[in-house]
């Protein structure tokens, strides 16, 4: 068996589109490698790329590339197996998922409480609670979530009379717009969305438990943060603690006052929420009232949250 033979005939087996290293995989799998005429090398992986990559620059019609990152190839001849089972996929998808944007908040404030970057508190906050305006006013006024840096407790009481004595203060503010899916069409609005609701932070932040995988997102991604600094987070179901910062924001080392007081003349719970700060920035013993903020869900609490809502 030839390399161009043994990867027709793992993709064929798989019925599904395959990276190098998982035809390699399979093709092992399958017995296919013990059929191998040819010398395997030391990274038989990267023939198999090379030998696709020939085939599809010489225009023979035998292989396509399915995706970029990660990069998968396929059987043109299959092609419409797999146009077939994204279009059933999709719409079941869309069928099961039941679950809310705002059902997702738990997730987060899980997250950024226990991650070294954040170590923060959040608050939801509901805009079907703000002042009613005139129409369009306050559109996209509204974070979905805000969250706040206490550096007290990473300090002893004699550190903390330190910081008063020399009237500063390290308090960090963060905001957050919420998403289920972000795919590339949908990225500029909900990305501008995220601009106008949070970037009178410290630090704003659009995040999703699901990206699309296309280069062109990433791309996209890096540009508008590159201009205008609203950072990205993942986050992961399946292990909420291993949630990432895709995207890092742009740190603000001011806070755009305007729009805060905008914010708490409309809205009561980043009324309160400011007020929580102050009390705890203002009193002597600097105590947290955790009970103020929004829940910290345990691991079995999450467990269960995420099984109740449906959430994939």
């Amino acid at each position: 068996m030839t390399f161009m033979k043994l990867i027709e005939e793992t993709l064929k087996k798989a019925n599904t589109p395959l990276t190098a290293e998982e035809i390699w995989e399979k093709a092992n799998d399958y017995g296919f490698v013990n059929e191998l005429k040819s010398n395997k090398g030391k990274t038989p992986e990267k023939t198999i790329s090379a030998r696709i990559y020939v085939d599809i620059k010489n225009g023979n019609n035998t292989f396509y590339q399915e995706s970029k990152r990660p990069t998968k190839f396929f059987l043109k001849k299959l092609q419409s197996n797999v146009d077939t089972q994204v279009k059933v996929n999709t719409n079941s998808s869309q069928n099961k998922r039941t679950f809310r944007e705002r059902d997702l908040h738990p997730l987060l404030s899980s997250f950024v409480y226990s991650d070294s970057h954040f170590k923060c508190y959040t608050k939801t906050i509901y805009h079907e609670k703000s002042n009613k305006d005139h129409k369009g006013k306050n559109k996209w006024l509204h974070p979905d979530i805000v969250g706040v840096y206490f550096p007290y407790e990473d300090y002893n009481a004699n550190t903390i009379d330190f910081i008063d004595t020399f009237r500063e203060n390290n308090l960090k503010v963060f905001s957050f717009e919420m998403k289920c899916k972000v795919d590339y069409a949908n990225f500029r609005e909900y990305y501008f969305q995220a601009v106008s609701n949070s970037s009178w932070a410290n630090e704003g932040y659009l995040v999703a438990i699901d990206f699309e995988d296309k280069e062109e997102l990433i791309e996209e991604m890096l540009r508008l943060n590159n201009a205008f600094g609203i950072g990205i987070i993942k986050l992961n179901v399946e292990n909420i603690e291993q949630s990432e910062i895709i995207i890092p924001s742009r740190i603000n080392d001011s806070i755009d006052w305007e729009t805060v007081d905008r914010l708490i003349e409309v809205n009561p719970n980043f009324k309160n929420f400011v007020i929580n700060i102050n009390d705890v920035a203002k009193s002597n013993s600097k105590t947290i009232h955790k009970d103020v903020f929004d829940k910290i869900f345990s691991d079995s609490e999450i467990s269960r949250h995420i099984k109740d809502k449906k959430i994939k």
